[in-house]
C-alpha cells in the first residue's frame, strides 16, 4: 500500500514525548512531506511542526493524516473517531500504526468506502510468513539491541545506515516497527505477527545478500522487559546478526511501563544479548553503544560516553550529539 503525501501528525492528547515517538520519527527523518501536527488539549508532546486543525490540513494540501501517537494496548483514543471521519469526509486518506485497526471501526471503514478513500494500518503485516530455520544465508547484517524499549533502536539504525551509504558502503535500513515502516515505506511490523513466526517474518526482511552488503535491522523491546522480550528474542534469532550496537538512556530509572523493574547494567545486557544472538551466530560482536543523551547537559554528556567508553572498551557515541561515526569505524576495523 502507497501512501499519499504530504502528512498531518496526528498526536492526540500524548501524555509525553516518548508517547508521540511514532509521530517525531516520521518528522525527524522525513521532515519534506510533513506539513503539520494535529494535537488535542492535554497534549505534552510537540513535533515542532505547525499546528493545524483537520480544515486546516485539508486546505493546506495534506493527503494522508497518520495516527502517530502509540497508546499502551495500541488503541484509538477517546473521541479520536469525530476527527478521523472528518478527515476522510475532506479527501484525505489515513494511516496507522496502532495494534487496534482503524479498518476495523465501523464508521470509518464504511466512510472511507464511500468516500473511495484509503486506510493503512502498518503495524498489520499483509503476508504470511514461514517458520524460521536459522540456517546461514550470505550478506551481513547488524541488529541495534537495547537496554529497554522507546530507547533510539530505530534512530540508530537509520544513524548507521546514513553513515554507512555515505562512505560508499552497500547499506539498508529495515524497518520492524510501525514508526520504521512509515520512514522506510516498508517493511514489517513483527510485534504484530503471531510468536511461531517472528523469527521468520525476520529471515524474510533481511534474506540472502550479496557478500558485502549490510542489513541495518531495528530492534524492538528488550530481553529485560518482561512485556516484550519474547519478539525481542525471536527478532534476535531472526535476524542472525554479525554486529549488534547497545542502546541506551542513562537517566531512566526504570523500565518504560514497569516501575518496579530496573534497568539492566550495561555489561550484563550486552552479554545475554551475545548469548542470544550466537544461536544462529556463533561470531556475533557487539560493536558500540548508542547512547541517548538528551536528558543530559553537553558535559556531562561527554563525560558519561567517556567514562562509558573506557570502562567498557567498546565506542559509545550520541548519534545526534556525536554521530555514530566511531562505531563504524570499528565495525570496518
Amino acid at each position: 500500500m502507497t501512501l499519499r503525501t504530504p502528512y498531518l501528525l496526528f498526536i492526540g492528547d500524548a501524555h509525553d514525548q516518548l508517547a508521540a515517538k511514532t509521530a517525531a520519527g516520521i518528522a525527524f527523518w522525513r521532515p519534506e512531506i510533513c506539513l503539520g501536527q494535529l494535537r488535542m488539549p492535554g497534549c505534552k508532546a510537540d513535533l515542532q511542526l505547525p499546528d493545524m486543525t483537520i480544515e486546516e490540513a485539508a486546505a493546506a494540501g495534506v493527503k494522508t493524516v497518520i495516527v502517530g501517537t502509540t497508546t499502551r494496548g495500541g488503541v484509538l483514543g477517546q473521541g479520536w473517531e469525530g476527527l478521523l471521519v472528518r478527515a476522510l469526509e475532506l479527501g484525505m486518506d489515513l494511516a496507522s500504526g496502532l495494534h487496534h485497526r482503524l479498518s476495523d471501526i465501523t464508521v470509518l471503514r464504511e466512510t472511507a468506502s464511500r468516500l473511495g478513500r484509503q486506510i493503512a494500518d502498518v503495524r498489520h503485516p499483509s503476508r504470511e510468513f514461514e517458520i524460521g530455520n536459522g540456517k546461514k544465508r550470505p550478506g551481513k547484517r547488524l541488529l541495534t539491541v537495547g537496554t529497554d524499549c522507546s530507547i533510539g533502536k530505530m534512530f540508530t539504525a537509520l544513524a548507521l545506515e546514513e553513515e554507512m551509504r555515505a562512505r560508499g558502503l552497500r547499506a539498508d535500513f529495515r524497518a520492524t516497527g510501525q514508526t520504521g515502516i512509515f520512514i522506510a515505506g516498508d517493511g514489517v511490523s513483527i510485534d504484530a505477527v503471531v510468536s511461531d513466526f517472528v523469527s521468520g517474518a525476520v529471515e524474510w526482511l533481511s534474506p540472502a545478500n550479496d557478500p558485502d552488503h549490510w542489513d541495518l535491522i531495528e530492534g524492538q523491546g528488550s530481553l529485560f522487559h518482561a512485556s516484550y522480550a519474547g519478539v525481542s528474542l525471536a527478532l534476535i534469532h531472526g535476524a542472525q546478526p554479525d554486529a549488534l550496537v547497545m542502546c541506551h538512556e542513562p537517566t531512566r530509572k526504570h523500565m518504560r511501563g514497569l516501575p518496579h523493574y530496573p534497568l539492566p547494567h550495561l555489561q550484563l545486557c550486552i552479554e545475554r544479548n551475545i548469548e542470544a544472538a550466537q544461536l544462529t551466530n556463533p561470531t556475533v560482536r557487539c560493536i558500540g553503544l548508542s547512547i541517548n543523551t538528551a536528558s543530559l547537559d553537553p558535559a556531562a554528556a561527554r563525560d558519561y560516553l567517556r567514562e562509558t567508553e573506557d570502562r567498557l572498551g567498546l565506542p559509545c557515541v550520541d548519534p545526534v550529539r556525536s554521530g555514530v561515526r566511531a562505531i563504524i569505524n570499528h565495525l570496518l576495523d
